[in-house]
């Protein structure tokens, strides 16, 4: 009788050294988020204050060059500026996951893509359909629809810091590469969709310091005076050009090299490495909280709220973000399953993923964003979606907070397993291979 062939298996556990990595990072983005949170929390309740004019003033104020076209208000310098540095390390991250990282491996890859892209068309879809059946057909109300396709991976991880709960390394890392995948295409988005006009002058001389970013990073250079110059003219360039600033950050990102080479020197960290534990604590500590308080200040007493429930716009978020989402993760995840006959990790189950998925609902930094560059910064829409994006996040960290605390005791039994070293080497058991365990016994 022959045996049957084994079935792939989804979300198999990383290897020890991705495992330290992506704990490293999820360690800052944690912290970050926590820091996002408090900055979001007092934004919202000083614009709600007898002091909400100060708010106002202090965000509007004009700094910078007007020569350059570059006097920006404090919260275009944070949308702009700030959020550059955020998708810089995004995309540090996307290149490393695709060349020496999980995603390396197509077979590895095509889940979290799978996932992450139903997890931006179901809650467009949603968006439109339910925007479009509460209110009237027409106007701009469609342009906001990709304001609930963004996840905050910092937001979805202060979250799990609150409630303490241990997800399993693979889930883990599959939250982490589902944000990466999530970040490039909502730039992507906001490139093609929300830029109403092209400088195509401005935008061809950024090739340039982009050219010669590329030509410095490749030769591993990494002093700072000389980078950075570099940067900000490529930033200020595409900025000019009419594209969201952000591009740029992200294009330098994707140019930086993430493979050792020889003149790294032996044992040396790779420069995306350096880069990453340079900026990292800068991009999650500092400024994606700076933006978010710039962002979240909308009035919620007042009749601010009130509005708000009734723009089919806000009702729409809010729906993407917490049935869209939901939906797009846990069902891209199942259809490919079920596409591709595989199974789960043993170690995981589905209503791991469906926590999962209800995490990937909270929106905040990007879809902050979008609604901006989508219905204008300030405009009573604006003001709506802003709304709308703090309560479809809140609404689905407090299901997923429900959904995860009924698996908190299998986690944290499943960390305590991870974490035994009976051989002392400095890898858990669990990564090692049968003939390397002390006890010589098989795996989990």
């Amino acid at each position: 009788m022959t045996t049957p062939p084994l079935r792939p298996r989804l979300l198999r556990r990383s290897t020890w050294p991705e495992v330290q990595r992506v704990t490293g990072a999820l360690r800052t983005e944690t912290v970050g988020g926590i820091l996002l949170l408090v900055a979001a929390v007092v934004a919202i309740v000083w614009a709600n204050s007898p002091w909400s004019e100060a708010y106002a003033a202090l965000r509007d104020l004009r700094v910078g060059p007007a020569s350059l076209h570059l006097d920006l208000t404090l919260a275009q310098w944070a949308s702009d500026g700030l959020l550059a540095v955020f998708f810089f390390v995004a995309g540090v991250e996307l290149k490393r996951e695709f060349v020496v990282g999980d995603l390396a491996d197509p077979a590895k890859a095509a889940l979290p893509i799978a996932a992450a892209l139903c997890g931006v068309a179901l809650p467009a879809v949603l968006f439109a359909v339910t925007s479009q059946a509460v209110g009237p057909v027409g106007g701009d109300v469609l342009r906001g629809w990709a304001v609930p396709t963004a996840t905050d991976i910092a937001f979805a991880l202060a979250v799990l810091a609150v409630i303490n709960t241990h997800l399993p390394s693979a889930l883990r890392s599959f939250l982490l590469t589902l944000a990466v995948v999530d970040d490039l295409v909502a730039i992507t988005i906001i490139a093609l969709f929300y830029t109403d006009h092209l400088n195509v002058p401005a935008l061809l001389l950024s090739l340039v310091p982009l050219a010669l970013f590329g030509f410095l990073v490749h030769r591993r250079v990494d002093r700072w005076w000389l980078l950075v110059p570099v940067a900000f003219l490529a930033w200020a360039l595409v900025h000019a050009s009419g594209i969201h600033a952000t591009v740029a950050g992200v294009t330098m990102g994707l140019l930086v090299p993430v493979r050792t080479g020889p003149r790294d020197g032996a044992g040396r960290h790779t420069l995306a490495d350096r880069f990453e534990h340079r900026l990292r604590p800068f991009s999650a500590g500092f400024a994606v909280p700076v933006f978010a308080f710039m962002a979240a200040g909308v009035t919620v007493v007042g009749g601010g709220l009130g509005d708000a429930l009734g723009d089919p716009a806000a009702i729409g978020v809010v729906v993407g973000l917490v049935l869209g989402k939901m939906l797009g993760v846990f069902g891209g995840t199942w259809g490919f399953a079920r596409f591709t006959r595989a199974e789960l990790d043993s170690d995981l189950a589905w209503a791991d993923v469906f926590g999962l998925s209800l995490l990937a609902g909270i929106g905040f930094t990007v879809s902050l964003l979008i609604g901006e560059l989508a219905y204008g910064p300030g405009s009573p829409r604006d003001e709506h979606i802003k709304l709308a994006v703090l309560a479809g996040s809140l609404t689905a960290a407090v299901v997923a907070t429900v959904a995860l605390r009924l698996r908190n005791r299998h986690y944290r039994l499943l960390c305590e397993a991870e974490e035994v070293d009976a051989d002392h080497d400095g890898v858990p058991d669990v990564f090692a291979s049968p003939s390397d365990r002390a006890d010589g016994g098989p795996g989990r």
